[in-house]
C-alpha cells in the first residue's frame, strides 16, 4: 500500500494532525461540529468531564464524557472550505495511520452531527424553530472537486432543482448529499425536515442586497418556491452540503441540525438567538448521550 507523502498529510511535532492539532486518541467516534469557536465551550460546558482542550487557528475542540458517552465538539469556522479541511482530518484521524502513512485496512465509521444556525425559507418555519437537513443541496463548488456518486433520486432532484431555479451556467453546478438514515430517525419531534441549501456566502450567495446589485435576484423566491415530490428547501445556510457529500463519500453517518435565526420570507430575525442555540444544544445532547 502506498505510503501519503508529507505535503498531503502534514502531521506536526507533537503527532496531531495540522488544522484541527489533535491526535487520534483526543477524538472520539461521535463528533459534534458548530461553526463559532465560542460555541464549543457552550456545548462542552453540559459534559459531565472534558478531557482534552485543543484550539489552533479557528478550530477549538474539545472531548469529553457526557452520560458514559465519549463525545467531541469541534469548532470548523463558516464556510465549506473550512468544512473541507474538518472532514478530511476527521477521517484521517481515525482511517489513517499515521505512523505509516497508509489507510487502515479496517475503517472507522464516524457519526458527525453539525449544530449550527440558519436562515428560514418558508413562511411556516418561524425563527426559534430547529430544521434537521433531509439533503445538503450546495450551489458553491466544492463537491465538484471530488468523485460523488449520487442515487437516482437525487439526481433527479438536482436536475429538477437546475431547471426549476435557472441556477447554472454562471454558477457552479449544485451538488446534492443526503442525511444518514440511522441519525435523522431519532431527530423527528420537535423538529422540521427538509432540503438545506449551502451557499458559499452570507450576502448575495443568499440574496441579500447592502450596496451590490445581485445576479440573480429572484433567488430566494426560487429556493422558496422549489418543490421535488414531497421535498421542499426549508432553509440555508454555509456547510450541510459539504459536511453530507464528504461525509457520506468517506462512510461517516453525518447529520445537519440548524437553529433557525431569521425568516427570509417574513424578515424576522431572532430576539434571542443565542437561547434559541443553547435550547437546540440541550435537546440535541439528550438525544445523542441516549441513543447514539
Amino acid at each position: 500500500m502506498s505510503t501519503i507523502p508529507a505535503s498531503e498529510l502534514i502531521i506536526n511535532s507533537r503527532g496531531a494532525i495540522y488544522h484541527l492539532d489533535c491526535r487520534p486518541e483526543e477524538i472520539a467516534p461521535t463528533i459534534i461540529t458548530v461553526g463559532d469557536p465560542d460555541r464549543v465551550s457552550e456545548v462542552s460546558k453540559h459534559f459531565d468531564s472534558v478531557e482534552v482542550k485543543n484550539q489552533h487557528r479557528e478550530f477549538v475542540t474539545h472531548t469529553g464524557y457526557l452520560n458514559k458517552k465519549r463525545l467531541t465538539v469541534v469548532s470548523t469556522g463558516i464556510g465549506t472550505d473550512n468544512i473541507d479541511i474538518v472532514l478530511n482530518e476527521l477521517d484521517a484521524l481515525v482511517n489513517i495511520d499515521f505512523a505509516t502513512r497508509t489507510i487502515k485496512e479496517n475503517l472507522t465509521q464516524l457519526n458527525i452531527i453539525r449544530v449550527g444556525t440558519s436562515g428560514s425559507l418558508q413562511m411556516n418555519i418561524p425563527v426559534d424553530s430547529f430544521v434537521v437537513s433531509t439533503h445538503g443541496l450546495g450551489i458553491d463548488n466544492l463537491l465538484n472537486f471530488y468523485r460523488l456518486d449520487n442515487n437516482e433520486e437525487e439526481k433527479q432532484l438536482v436536475q429538477s432543482f437546475v431547471t426549476q431555479t435557472q441556477l447554472h451556467n454562471n454558477f457552479a453546478h449544485p451538488c446534492i448529499a443526503s442525511a444518514s438514515a440511522s441519525l435523522i430517525k431519532h431527530f423527528v419531534d420537535g423538529f422540521h425536515h427538509g432540503i438545506t441549501v449551502t451557499c458559499p456566502g452570507f450576502y448575495g450567495p443568499q440574496g441579500r442586497v447592502l450596496r451590490l446589485g445581485l445576479a440573480n435576484p429572484a433567488l430566494i423566491d426560487n429556493l422558496t418556491a422549489f418543490n421535488f415530490g414531497q421535498h421542499r428547501i426549508t432553509n440555508f445556510e454555509m456547510e450541510t452540503s459539504a459536511i453530507y457529500g464528504l461525509g457520506n463519500t468517506l462512510g461517516h453517518h453525518c447529520l445537519s441540525i440548524s437553529a433557525i435565526v431569521a425568516n427570509r420570507i417574513s424578515k424576522e430575525f431572532s430576539k434571542d438567538g443565542a437561547a434559541t442555540v443553547e435550547n437546540l444544544i440541550q435537546k440535541s445532547l439528550a438525544i445523542i448521550s441516549s441513543n447514539l
